[in-house]
Order: C-alpha cells, then sequence, then structure tokens
C-alpha cells in the first residue's frame, strides 16, 4: 500500500503540470451578453478540440492546452449558433488564425471579424506572412460577400459587376498561390512556410517535383514536425499510390468503433471512396455508388467509405441520409486524416480502385467514368 501511495505521489506533479493550460485567449467584443456566445475550434499536432464561452458584458475567456502551434477557427454568434454563422453565406462573424502557448487579448466595439490581437506573437508572424503572399482564400470570399451584400438591387442583377468581383477573387487567389513558393524559400525557417507549402500543395494541386525541393530546404526542426512529417507524405504518396503499385494499408475504426483495416479487403475489388459529411460533389455522387455497389456487391466488389469528417454525429448521420450501406471508417481528424496524408488526396471527393492482388488499377473514377471501369471488370 505504501509502495502504491508513494508511486502516485510521485506522478502528482506530472499530472497537475499536464492539466495546466499552457495558453490564454481573453477577449472584450462590446458589451455583448447571452445569447451571445464564441466558439474556438483548434488542432494542434492531430489533436482537436472545441470549446465555447458565453459573454458577460462583452468579455470571455478560453484557456486550454496545445503541444505547438495551434491553427484554429473562432466564431462569434450573437445567437449562441456556431453553425449558422460559419455558414451564413461566407459573411459571418468568423475568422481563422493561429496561435502558440501565449496569453493573448482580442478586442473589438463591435464584431470578431474586426478585432485587434495582443501578446501573441504567432499572430503577429501570421499577419505578416499574410501581408507578403496576400489574405486568404476565407478572407477574400469573405470580403467579396461582403461587398455583395452592400451591392444595389441593380448591381447585384449585373453580370459585368459580377463578373469583375469575380475576376479579382481568382486574381487575388492565384497571386496567392504565385507569392507562398517565394516565401516558403526565401523563409525555410519560418512556420508558416511550412504553411505556405501544405497550402500550395492540398490547396493549388503544386507537384512533388517543385514541392519537396522547397520541403527539404526547410529546416530540420520543421520538417521533422507533425506537420512536416504529414506534409512529407503526401509528397510521397504521387509515387506510392501510382497505378501498379501495392494500395498502402491503413486501419481506422468504423461508426461501432470496430477496426477495419484496408488489408480485411483482400482477393476482392476495392474502391477506397475518400468523403466527408460536409462535401456536397462527395454526397452527389452516392447514388452513382449506391447503383454500382448493388450491381457488383456480390460479385467481389467492395466500397471502403473514408470520412476526413471531425464530427462523428454529422458522419453517422450523412450515412444513414445516405443510405450508404457499405464499410465506413473515419479516425475523425478531419483535413488530418492519418490515410488521406498516406494517399496525398488534396480534395475529396476522390478514389482509388484496388484489385484482388492488392494493386492500385483505378485512381478518381467518379460518374460514367467509374461505371465503364467496373463494367470491364466485372464481365
Amino acid at each position: 500500500m505504501k509502495i502504491k501511495l508513494l508511486i502516485i505521489a510521485a506522478l502528482a506533479p506530472f499530472v497537475a503540470a499536464a492539466q495546466t493550460p499552457n495558453f490564454t485567449i481573453t477577449g472584450k467584443i462590446g458589451n455583448l451578453n447571452a445569447p451571445a456566445k464564441v466558439y474556438l475550434d483548434y488542432s494542434s499536432e492531430g489533436e482537436g478540440k472545441s470549446d465555447s464561452a458565453t459573454f458577460v458584458n462583452g468579455t470571455f475567456k478560453f484557456t486550454g492546452n496545445i503541444k505547438g502551434i495551434a491553427s484554429s477557427r473562432m466564431t462569434l454568434s450573437r445567437e449562441g449558433i456556431r453553425d449558422k454563422e460559419i455558414y451564413a453565406s461566407g459573411i459571418g462573424d468568423v475568422i481563422y488564425m493561429n496561435f502558440g502557448k501565449e496569453n493573448i487579448h482580442i478586442s473589438s466595439p463591435d464584431s470578431l471579424y474586426n478585432a485587434k490581437w495582443t501578446g501573441s506573437k504567432v499572430y503577429e508572424e501570421m499577419k505578416a506572412f499574410e501581408k507578403e503572399v496576400g489574405p486568404t482564400v476565407m478572407t477574400v470570399h469573405h470580403n467579396a460577400n461582403v461587398l455583395l451584400k452592400k451591392a444595389t438591387p441593380e448591381q447585384q442583377k449585373d453580370t459585368a459587376y459580377f463578373n469583375v468581383l469575380d475576376k479579382k477573387v481568382k486574381a487575388l487567389r492565384v497571386s496567392r498561390g504565385q507569392k507562398m513558393l517565394l516565401f516558403a524559400k526565401n523563409n525555410p525557417g519560418s512556420y508558416f512556410a511550412l504553411q505556405a507549402l501544405s497550402e500550395s500543395v492540398s490547396g493549388y494541386g503544386v507537384k512533388s517535383d517543385i514541392a519537396l525541393p522547397l520541403f527539404n530546404g526547410l529546416t530540420e526542426p520543421l520538417r521533422l514536425s507533425y506537420t512536416g512529417q504529414g506534409l512529407y507524405k503526401i509528397l510521397n504518396a504521387t509515387t506510392i499510390t501510382a497505378l501498379g503499385s501495392k494500395a498502402p494499408d491503413f486501419t481506422q475504426k468504423d461508426v461501432n468503433g470496430k477496426s477495419v483495416s484496408l488489408s480485411d479487403f483482400k482477393g476482392k475489388y476495392v474502391l477506397v471512396e475518400f468523403w466527408a459529411s460536409w462535401c456536397s460533389p462527395c454526397r452527389a455522387e452516392s447514388p452513382n455508388l449506391l447503383k454500382q455497389y448493388a450491381a457488383y456487391k456480390d460479385k467481389g466488389f467492395e466500397i471502403l467509405g473514408v470520412s476526413v469528417d471531425h464530427d462523428k454525429a454529422k458522419w453517422i448521420e450523412a450515412i444513414k441520409k445516405d443510405g450508404l450501406t457499405w464499410p465506413q471508417v473515419s479516425d475523425l481528424k478531419g483535413w488530418e486524416s492519418d490515410a488521406r496524408k498516406v494517399y496525398g488526396i488534396s480534395g475529396v471527393p476522390a478514389n482509388f480502385l484496388i484489385a484482388p492482388d492488392g494493386k492500385i488499377i483505378g485512381s478518381h473514377l467518379m460518374g460514367e467514368v467509374l461505371n465503364k471501369k467496373l463494367a470491364e471488370l466485372m464481365k
């Protein structure tokens, strides 16, 4: 008994240290009170968390633990309904930012979107990065949607007015894409150089032969970081998932928490279908997949759905609503999904068709292209 007590006593300082918050975010937005709430969704080194706080005379506070620099989304809803604000036609009071193990204060007389940040070196570095490469895609679209809302009824019906605005949005996006690669080259020790490369690959489709030399030029701590290793997997996925290559095995849990591996389906034709509950094109493909599955499931064909969702409830709801009957798995890490990184997916929907011997024989097959391929295989 004494030995057990000594062990517990010895561990106590470590438990206490693990529970001590290493970041604090306090805020003052006008004089808001309940039901107004602010929501914080953040992830650091593969661990995602969500929190919320109710306003008291405009003030709120968040505390928590992160392993490294966090990527986050903060949402202010005067009605206390987060999703309504996030999906409010691109004009919701929502911001995306990075922060570190810091004591941060944000303030604004009216909105979260216009708030000023103090106490965060990481945030300052992020803003300097954006100043150099241009605003994020979310910021560009938010500002464009605000302009559209403010436009006169005549302007909103004017195709020329919309085309001019659309042209500006596309130009800003192209400019950011070009400048990010240059930033990565000129700032090999910056965390945002790594972010720039990640966005270039996943958001702009920059190929490995361009991105990999820039990645190799980053400092060793960045390359060996969680984000760095994830990007390295993606950059090497082109070779790993080439046609004729053996499909990388992976294991994730199904809706009931049971572990399911790709190798469990060896001996069948397997379509590994990457999707998400929030992905409209993915959901639009579901009826076609249902038809193909019904036609060939008894002839050696299987589908393995791999979701890049964060929210388990929404994932399960989408499966039920679309009537999907094939095996479904997810590690619920969202875009940090391990399987997504291994297969180098830069967007969903995406898929890989695997032969009974475990080799990849097709990729990114949708609609009639998929149907024709399956018809040939299942003769």
